[in-house]
C-alpha cells in the first residue's frame, strides 16, 4: 500500500502550532497495484497474525495486514492500554521483536505487507510511576527509554476543552495522555527513528493514530525525516462539522481516514433507502477516493456506537459487501472479538487459536466478507457501470466488464433479470457458491433471499469442485460509434450457425475491447467472423477478409485476441 509519489516539497519545520493550516493538495497515496484491501486483525498477537497471513489472507487476496500498536506500553488488561507508549522499543503484550520481526517476513512471503498501527502524538496519562510491558520505567512527562523528559511535552496541560479551538485540540491533552510537542525538531527525529526502525523490519507503513491531535505541518516534517520516502501513510483524522482541525489538511500527506463513509453507511443501511448510494463517495462530499481510507467500523466505533458493528447482523455483512464491490477509497476490514464491557482487552492477550472460538469475531473470514476480497482484485480500475435500483433497498451496478454485484436488503426475495456488461458465460455467485450463465447480452437471471447479496466476477467462473468450462473467450478491439454493438458469428450452432440473427453480442466494459465466452465442447474446430450491428436497427456489418478460424483446446478456453477488419 505504499505511497505512488514521493511529495512535491516537504513543508518548513512548523512554527506556531495554533496557526491556521491551508488545506494541501492531496498526496498521491493509494495503495499499489489490485490488492489495496487491508485486513485489520485488531489486538491479535504477532504468531497468530503470521500463521493468519499464510493460512488466509494471501490466499484470499488481502493485501495488507494491520497490527495494533507493537510499542513498549503501560501494563493492563483494557485494550487501551496498547495506545499509552511508554518506550520505542518492540515489546507489548502482543510479542517481542524477535515475533514481530517474523511475522513481517512471514506475511511478506504470503504477499502480505505489514502496516502499523503507530502511536507517536502521545505517551501514557496516569500521573504515578509505572513500569511498561518491556520493563523500561516511566512517569508522565517522563520516559527515559524514549527518551523524553519535561521538555519534550506541550505546556498545555489540561484536556481538550474545546473542538473549535486549535490550540485545544493540537497542543493540550487528549483524555489526559501527555501530549509530545511535534514542533520540536528532536520529538520528530525520535518518531522518525521509530518509523525507519519499522521499516527497517519489513514493515509497508504506517497508520497514524489521533493525527488530528499533531499539526499537519508537523507530521510532514516527521516524514521528511523517513527513510523510505514513500511509506503507505493513513491518518486518523475524524471529521467533525465546524471543527478547527479538519481532514483535507492532511491530504498532502497520505491518505486520510473517512469517518463519515461509516456513519452514513449505518444510518442509510439501517434508516434510509439503499438507492441513495449511487453517487457515495465524493459525490456526498467525501475526500478525494484516490486519497482516502475507509471502513464499515473500527476498533473506537463499534465501541462508541457510530457505526454498525459485528452485532448489526445483515446491516453489517451487506456494509462490508457493498464497500468491498464499490470503487472508493482503500478499505479496511475491520476483526476483533466481542465484548460486553467498553474497555476489555483481547481474549488470550490477544492470542488466537482459531476463527470464531474464545470470543475472537473474525469479520475478514465471513465468507460473504471474504469472498468480495477477490471480486475487488478482479475489478480493480473499472468504474462503476449498469447501475439499477428499486428505488428501495435493492440495488446492482457492474464494474466494467470484470464484475457484477447485487445486493438485496429488502425483507423479501428478489427475482429479476440483470443486465451487465460481463462477456458471456459462466460464473460463480461468490456469495451462494452457485453458478450464474451470463448471456451474449449480458443478461442473467437470478433470485436473491432477503438481505442477501450476488457477486459475480471474472475471477470466479467455477464453482466448488466444478472445472472451468471449455469454449472460446473472444476479444476484439474495434473503435464504434454510439449505439453501435459488436457481435461474434460462425459456423457452429453456439454461434449461430452463421446467422447475423443468432449471433452472440460482445460486452463493451472494456472498450475498445470488446468480449464474451462462448462455451463450446473441447475440440471443436470452427470458424468466425465480427459483425456490427446499429441499435434497433435491420441487417449488419460485416467485416472484411477470410473467415477466422480456432479450436477449442482438451480443456479450459481458446483465448482469441483480434482486431476488426475494416
Amino acid at each position: 500500500m505504499a505511497g505512488r509519489a514521493v511529495l512535491a516539497g516537504l513543508l518548513a519545520a512548523a512554527g506556531s502550532v495554533v496557526s491556521l493550516t491551508a488545506t494541501a493538495p492531496a498526496a498521491q497515496a493509494a495503495p499499489p497495484g489490485e490488492r489495496d484491501v487491508t485486513a485489520v486483525l485488531w489486538n491479535w498477537d504477532f504468531p497468530s497474525i503470521a500463521r493468519e497471513c499464510t493460512d488466509r489472507l494471501g490466499p484470499a487476496g488481502y493485501g495488507f495486514v494491520q497490527v495494533s500498536p507493537p510499542q513498549e506500553q503501560i501494563q493492563g488488561g483494557q485494550w487501551w492500554t496498547a495506545y499509552q507508549p511508554v518506550s520505542y522499543r518492540i515489546d507489548s503484550r502482543l510479542g517481542n521483536r524477535d515475533e514481530f520481526r517474523a511475522m513481517v517476513d512471514t506475511c511478506r512471503a504470503a504477499g502480505v505487507g505489514v502496516v502499523v498501527d503507530t502511536v507517536v502524538n502521545h505517551m501514557s496519562a496516569a500521573t504515578g510511576a509505572g513500569t511498561g510491558t518491556g520493563g523500561s520505567p516511566y512517569a508522565k512527562y517522563s520516559y527515559p527509554n524514549a527518551p523524553y523528559g519535561d521538555g519534550d511535552f506541550h505546556t498545555c496541560r489540561r484536556d481538550i476543552a474545546s473542538y473549535q479551538d486549535r490550540y485545544d485540540v493540537q497542543v493540550c491533552e487528549l483524555v489526559g495522555l501527555a501530549d509530545l510537542d511535534t514542533g520540536k525538531q528532536y520529538v520528530r527525529q525520535r518518531i522518525a527513528d521509530y518509523m525507519n526502525d519499522l521499516l527497517s523490519l519489513g514493515v509497508a507503513g504506517f497508520r497514524v493514530d489521533a493525527a488530528k491531535h499533531i499539526a499537519a505541518d508537523d507530521l510532514a516534517a516527521i516524514r521528511a525525516l523517513v527513510d523510505d520516502p514513500d511509506p503507505y501513510w493513513k491518518q486518523e483524522v475524524i471529521f467533525g462539522a465546524g471543527e478547527a482541525v479538519q481532514p483535507t489538511e492532511y491530504t498532502g500527506n497520505g491518505d486520510v481516514q473517512e469517518f463519515r463513509y461509516g456513519r452514513d453507511l449505518k444510518r442509510v443501511f439501517e434508516d434510509e433507502n439503499l438507492a441513495y448510494l449511487r453517487n457515495f463517495g465524493e459525490g456526498w462530499g467525501y475526500l478525494p477516493g484516490g486519497g482516502a481510507a475507509v471502513f464499515v467500523d473500527n476498533h473506537d466505533t463499534e465501541r462508541n456506537g457510530s457505526t454498525l458493528t459485528y452485532r448489526s447482523g445483515a446491516n453489517y455483512t451487506l456494509a462490508n459487501v457493498f464497500m468491498l464491490a464499490w470503487p472508493y477509497g482503500a478499505p479496511d476490514v475491520h476483526s476483533g472479538y466481542e465484548f460486553s464491557d467498553h474497555d476489555a482487552g483481547p481474549p488470550s492477550d490477544g492470542h488466537v487459536n482459531a476463527c470464531w472460538q474464545d470470543g475472537w469475531t473474525c469479520q475478514h473470514a465471513w465468507p460473504e466478507i471474504e469472498s468480495m476480497v477477490a471480486f475487488r482484485n478482479a475489478t480493480a480500475g473499472q468504474a462503476v457501470t449498469d447501475w439499477w435500483d428499486n428505488g428501495n433497498d435493492a440495488i446492482a451496478f457492474g464494474r466494467g466488464d470484470r464484475g457484477y454485484v447485487a445486493v438485496n436488503h429488502e425483507g423479501s426475495s428478489l427475482t429479476r433479470t440483470f443486465d451487465s456488461s460481463l462477456a458471456a458465460g459462466t460464473y460463480c455467485d461468490v456469495q451462494s457458491d452457485r453458478t450464474v450463465t451470463v448471456d451474449g447480452s449480458g443478461r442473467f437471471t437470478a433470485t436473491l433471499g432477503p438481505n442477501t447479496a450476488l457477486a459475480l466476477h471474472t475471477g470466479a467462473r467455477a464453482c466448488g469442485n466444478e472445472t472451468v468450462a471449455s469454449g472460446a473467450s473472444f476479444g476484439v478491439t474495434a473503435q464504434t460509434q454510439w449505439g453501435e454493438n459488436v457481435y461474434v458469428v460462425g459456423s457452429v450452432p453456439q454461434l449461430g450457425s452463421w446467422d447475423p440473427a443468432r449471433a452472440v453480442r460482445l460486452g463493451s466494459g472494456g472498450y475498445p475491447v470488446w468480449r464474451a465466452d462462448v462455451d463450446l465442447p473441447a475440440g471443436t474446430v470452427f470458424q468466425y467472423k465480427y459483425v456490427r450491428r446499429w441499435d434497433g436497427a435491420a441487417g449488419v456489418t460485416w467485416e472484411t477478409g477470410a473467415d477466422r478460424t480456432a479450436t477449442v483446446p482438451a480443456s479450459g478456453r481458446v483465448t482469441l485476441t483480434d482486431t476488426w477488419r475494416g
